[in-house]
């Protein structure tokens, strides 16, 4: 499954496992939200609630496609946020792994909060 992440500045795409939450998310595409900021991270509802998989994790790489099950919310960290330690990316609470983007994670700075985004089958 290969989706596309579509903002007013740019786009990335990402290769997604095979999860429970990775074909919810996929049965559901196209979305439409606006972006959220976190420190370097771009989060943003998609109106999809699943429960937290076995195999969730707050500290991530750059470049992972997480879903965040307390917020119902995709999480597209790059970098560090506000409760990072030594530079990691540590989401909010443990996240659902869905997969990686194909290309560097940095792209993601040029979303803004409230920007538009959209998620589609690529």
């Amino acid at each position: 499954m290969r989706i596309r992440i579509l903002w007013p500045a740019g786009q990335a795409t990402a290769e997604l496992r095979s999860t429970p939450t990775a074909e919810a998310l996929w049965a559901v595409l196209p979305i439409s939200s606006r972006a959220n900021t976190w420190g370097d991270e771009v989060y943003f509802d998609t109106a999809v609630s699943v429960a937290r998989e076995a195999d969730a994790a707050q500290v991530v790489e750059p470049g992972t496609v997480a879903f965040w099950t307390d917020g119902d919310s995709l999480a597209l960290p790059y970098g560090p946020t506000p409760i990072s330690r030594d530079g990691e990316c540590r989401l909010a609470s443990a996240c659902n792994i869905l997969g990686v983007l194909d290309q560097d994670p940095q792209v993601l700075r040029t979303v803004r909060s409230g920007d538009s985004i959209r998620v589609e089958q690529a």
